[in-house]
């Protein structure tokens, strides 16, 4: 199963493995992706009960309601991710969050072990999607460009928190609150990567739930950037992430508009518009943000 452009959401909201009334939460409400955690939200000594709850709360739903509960195991280089996955992917979720991924052999290695996991438990082949997080190391920092036709990769996102561990930062924000130049650049990374390989860029979360409208002006800008859905941490964050990234009808009306100019004037490479030049790239993101404004 390769990578695709085709997938699409909006929000994508933790809740952590070993809480069932924190899962519970999360499933009944609106985001478009539950990610149920096994790794930064569940503590060493923890891990083994988390996988087994995560396993039974999959297996309680139908397959329907599966497609939006995926899983965040634990990054490969740990002694965790097999059990993980021996654990969780048997009871059908829609897709693995791969963590701290190092580059495009990690979901190589995450596509064998889960390969074999869905043979034998009699599951379709490359049913379980993947999205990957590709900043959370200095090493994956110089690989976000490898990810072309990875198997099974949907989206990508980026992390600045574990960043910041892994090359020993005491900050990873400017005085004015403003991430710092490294974690800009992990950023643009992310949405470059994900752009070369053909799948969604997935915004990183925002760790203060309570500010609201400074979520909704954030996701409204790397929005406008190219990202196409964010993390969340909280129940919260969810409608502002859902309304951040649904086109407006004035947008999908004015996409529409350079849509029809365009196919009413199938031979122009360029066309006059309320006082403006428009040219195929226009046309290619009004066409992008129609289909976007369908999936939502």
């Amino acid at each position: 199963m390769t990578a695709t452009t085709s997938f699409s959401a909006r929000s994508w909201l933790f809740a952590p493995g070993d809480s069932a009334r924190k899962m519970e939460k999360a499933a009944g409400g609106a985001a478009d992706i539950v990610l149920l955690d096994l790794e930064d939200a569940v503590a060493p000594e923890h891990k083994r009960q988390a996988r087994e709850m995560v396993a039974e709360f999959l297996a309680a739903r139908s397959a329907e309601e599966r497609r939006r509960l995926w899983v965040r195991v634990n990054p490969l280089d740990g002694p965790h991710t097999l059990a993980d996955l021996a654990a969780v992917v048997p009871a059908g979720p829609g897709g693995i969050m791969l963590p701290k991924s190092r580059g495009r052999a990690d979901v190589e290695t995450l596509d064998h072990y889960l390969a074999a996991l869905e043979v034998s438990a009699g599951l379709e082949q490359g049913a379980t999607k993947v999205i990957v997080l590709v900043t959370e190391t200095a090493e994956g920092m110089f690989t976000t460009g490898t990810y072309q036709g990875a198997p099974r990769m949907v989206a990508m996102t980026w992390g600045a928190e574990d960043l910041a561990d892994a090359v020993g930062a005491s900050e990873n924000r400017n005085p004015d609150g403003g991430y710092g130049f490294t974690y800009e650049l992990a950023r643009s990374l992310c949405l470059l990567g994900a752009s070369a390989a053909g799948v969604a860029a997935v915004e990183t979360i925002q760790g203060d739930f309570r500010d609201l409208e400074g979520l909704r002006r954030r996701a409204e800008k790397v929005r406008r950037d190219g990202y196409r859905g964010m993390l969340a941490i909280h129940p919260d964050q969810v409608d502002v992430i859902n309304a951040a990234f649904t086109p407006t009808e004035e947008e999908l009306a004015a996409a529409r508009e350079i849509v029809d100019l365009f196919a009413a004037n199938p031979g122009a490479g360029t066309i006059g518009h309320k006082g403006a030049m428009l040219d195929r790239p226009h046309l290619a993101r009004a066409q992008a943000l129609l289909a976007s404004g369908g999936r939502a």
